[in-house]
């Protein structure tokens, strides 16, 4: 952020996760005073110039109070990516009830900017994406979604774009930015690759085209992308972010299992040597628990994305118009169908 929105008070929700602890420390680092919110405590340290308040998003009361004074609410947190999870009765309450929650108080309160993490799942539905970005691929039809997850986060992902213009209690208009981040990774990442363990074999075996190609995040440039989204919604960047959606990646599409073959050789194994059929890994993907008393290892997102040849063309327009001589992270070309 430039010197004008260093400062000030913003809302972190999800910040005891991987992304939203990062991304509150980013913003505590540049002088921003930092309320960090979750149901579970941080890993970490809290940074200076930031607080942690344990509380639910669902609680429209609680984030009332705590919002008193907030001019930006980065709304990260979510439920059910993957694992068991995507099979909770939690998902609509937290996704969609929580995000509307989200838009209400900051009509209520002033807020005048919401940066909403969505994920590009809201664009797929299974089909192989090339070259797609924000206009050729747009949010897919809710019945054609994959998993509940995915179609929880579409609806939020719409709900926070509609709220963009809406008045403010006490004047002024609600700015509203979406970015659809890919699969994030980085330091301390244990959604994806938790679940990889290799250690138990439970993930020797691969699947799909041996050509398919997809993209991931890194959680340092996510923070950055969410920071440039926060920038580009003040009037002194023209409110350039306004109403916008943008996917979001490191500007490369991988083959995930090419990719991981670094960390099979660190753990002294090789690269998965069976393949198989990709229906077998979707159907063992749609229950809670594959037979032998394997955990889940994949949702059926996650067999469709990596089976398929699938990366978008990124729009970073406004982050170039932002930033476009300093920016070092670059945001370039690729984006996948992954959560």
């Amino acid at each position: 952020l430039d010197n004008k929105q260093r400062g000030g008070k913003v809302l972190v929700t999800g910040g005891a996760g991987f992304f939203g602890f990062r991304l509150g420390r980013a913003l505590a680092r540049q002088g921003t005073s930092v309320i960090l919110l979750d149901l579970l405590k941080p890993a970490w340290d809290i940074p200076d110039g930031a607080v942690f308040l344990q509380g639910d998003v669902r609680d429209y009361d609680t984030l009332y109070k705590i919002c008193a004074g907030v001019d930006c609410i980065f709304h990260t947190a979510s439920y059910g990516m993957s694992g068991p999870e995507q099979v909770s009765r939690m998902l609509e309450s937290v996704n969609v009830g929580g995000t509307n929650n989200m838009i209400n108080v900051c009509c209520e309160r002033g807020i005048s900017r919401l940066v909403y993490t969505s994920t590009v799942n809201v664009a797929f539905a299974g089909r192989p994406i090339e070259d797609g970005d924000e206009d050729s691929a747009p949010c897919v039809p809710l019945h054609m979604h994959i998993d509940h997850y995915s179609r929880t986060k579409a609806i939020a992902d719409s709900m926070v774009l509609a709220a963009n213009g809406r008045s403010l209690k006490g004047g002024g208009l609600l700015r509203t930015c979406v970015l659809r981040s890919s699969g994030i990774y980085g330091p301390e990442e244990r959604r994806h690759l938790h679940r990889v363990n290799v250690e138990r074999r439970l993930f020797s075996f691969s699947f799909g085209d041996p050509n398919a190609r997809m993209n991931w995040v890194h959680v340092d440039n996510l923070v950055m992308a969410h920071l440039l989204a926060a920038e580009g919604l003040t009037p002194e960047k023209g409110c350039v972010a306004n109403g916008q959606a943008y996917f979001i990646n490191d500007g490369e599409s991988v083959n995930v299992f090419e990719w991981m073959t670094p960390l099979f050789e660190r753990l002294g194994y090789g690269r998965p040597l069976i393949r198989l059929p990709v229906s077998l890994v979707y159907s063992a993907g749609g229950t809670s628990t594959l037979h032998l008393e394997i955990p889940l290892l994949l949702t059926r997102n996650e067999v469709s994305s990596f089976s398929s040849f699938s990366f978008f063309l990124c729009l970073f327009l406004f982050f170039a118009f932002l930033y476009s001589r300093s920016l070092v992270v670059s945001f370039s070309a690729g984006l996948l169908s992954y959560s």
